[in-house]
């Protein structure tokens, strides 16, 4: 039980990076780091009582500079796609960087997980460490000058609260995620043990997509009769080749689904089983939208302890507001109002079923 430092090698600057490694009293291990706000490991009880590391990722910062995937990165000021890398506030248009064909994605090039953020607070009684980040005021297009703040916590009930907050002197953009990959079976466990997890998501609706580029046609559908409707459990690969227009665009499931219109009361939004390890991952958050991703675009990455990540070797639970919600009228807002408090909170929550 607590939390404890330790080295993990250097940022893009040189910088020196921490690892810390909370533990609650069930052994159960989170670690996170101040380069990207990132999480690093999971290791959870399996149903043998062997202890599994269920998220994809690297063994030292180092791995985390090029970091093509997104792993385990705390993403900001937008996660997901804006189409056609703008969109206007008050009638004011603003540009962002053109990273994804003709898209905005996840804010970049300039990540704020290649950051370093800084550690605002360790609290060994919550088991909780907080990081913070200063975004000025154009950076990386975005109007404002914000401050990003985001609690990791272990909890006693093996629950990860995610806790983001943040504050801007201008209106601007702010959809923040994380979007670290899991595997029940472990994160070495392949392609093969991902699609085998039975999955439920508590969403009847999803956003299609108008294209490969995977930006909404700004409808909300029925999952009802279609290969994307996870209402009532199912293996993540039973459905993943078919004949269906928007699982081809994109390449596999890789969709917002639609957990309610509005960011509102913190529920179940998704359950997650991987029959072979017993262990259960349960999401829960506030937030209107889910990203369900499954990690199609892998492709050969040297991961941790010398495992080579292939395609689909993890999946995401993204949860935001809707993508391109800040150019779509029909999708809840994520313009934050100058004087109003960014405050959202997402948890994870890992148990074993024998």
């Amino acid at each position: 039980m607590g939390i404890t430092k330790h080295t993990f090698g250097k940022s893009m600057d040189g910088q020196e990076v921490s690892l810390y490694e909370i533990t609650n009293k069930n052994q159960v291990t989170l670690t996170v780091s101040d380069f990207g706000a990132t999480w690093v490991h999971m290791l959870v009880p399996d149903k043998t009582g062997g202890r599994r590391d269920v998220v994809l990722g690297y063994d030292s910062a180092e791995g985390y500079h090029t970091n093509t995937n997104h792993f385990g990165a705390v993403i900001g000021r937008n996660g997901n796609r804006i189409g056609k890398a703008r969109f206007a506030i008050d009638g004011k248009e603003y540009q962002l960087s053109v990273n994804d064909n003709q898209n905005n994605l996840h804010s970049g090039p300039d990540w704020y997980r290649t950051r370093m953020w800084d550690v605002k607070e360790i609290n060994q009684e919550k088991n909780s460490v907080t990081f913070e980040l200063f975004s000025p005021d154009g950076d990386q297009g975005f109007p404002g000058n914000f401050t990003g703040v985001i609690t990791y916590e272990l909890t006693d009930e093996n629950q990860v609260v995610l806790h983001y907050q943040g504050d801007a002197d201008t209106d601007t953009i702010v959809n923040m995620t994380n979007h670290s990959y899991f595997n029940l079976a472990g994160q070495e466990a392949g392609a093969e043990a991902m699609l085998n997890h039975v999955v439920q998501i508590h969403a009847p609706e999803y956003t299609p997509v108008c294209d490969a580029e995977a930006i909404p046609t700004g409808e909300i559908a029925s999952v009802k009769g279609t290969p994307m409707d996870f209402t009532e459990p199912k293996t993540i690969g039973q459905d993943v080749e078919a004949d269906f227009e928007q699982l081809v665009f994109g390449g596999g499931y890789d969709h917002n689904y639609a957990l309610c219109r509005e960011k509102g009361e913190i529920k179940e939004a998704a359950k997650v089983v991987c029959k072979e390890s017993g262990i259960v991952m349960r999401v829960f958050t506030d937030l209107p939208g889910m990203q369900f991703y499954i990690g199609n675009f892998i492709d050969n990455e040297p991961g941790k302890g010398g495992h080579v990540y292939e395609r689909r070797s993890g999946f995401c639970m993204e949860t935001q507001y809707y993508p391109d919600a800040c150019n779509q009228a029909d999708f809840q807002s994520s313009v934050l109002k100058k004087g109003d408090t960014y405050d959202t909170v997402t948890i994870y929550e890992f148990s074993v079923e024998v």
